[in-house]
């Protein structure tokens, strides 16, 4: 298989923690696109729904953006659905 050499090279670069954030911002986008798909919204839709525009939105769900928290849990609002979910902790008594 041929390869290209810079490629090669950037992806030696990519440090274990870029790689994770990488993967991550294309779950979550994918959650997005997902939750969309399944209550019938466009990404118009959605921006609509947020006051931003179409362009941003299509920018967060790239999956190169880095959202923020925020952002992430305005969405989820505005979707009436989580899109991340962290467990929750039993506290030892």
């Amino acid at each position: 298989m041929k390869t290209n050499k810079l490629l090669d090279e950037i992806r030696q670069t990519v440090t274990p923690e870029m790689k994770c954030q990488m993967e991550l911002s294309v779950m979550i986008a994918n959650r997005i696109y997902e939750i969309l798909e399944e209550k019938g919204l466009s990404q118009k839709d959605l921006a609509h729904v947020l006051g931003k525009t179409e362009t941003e939105v299509s920018r967060w769900l790239s999956g190169t953006h880095n959202m923020t928290l925020a952002t992430i849990a305005k969405i989820s609002t505005a979707l009436d659905t989580d899109i991340v979910k962290v467990p929750v902790r039993k506290k030892h008594l």
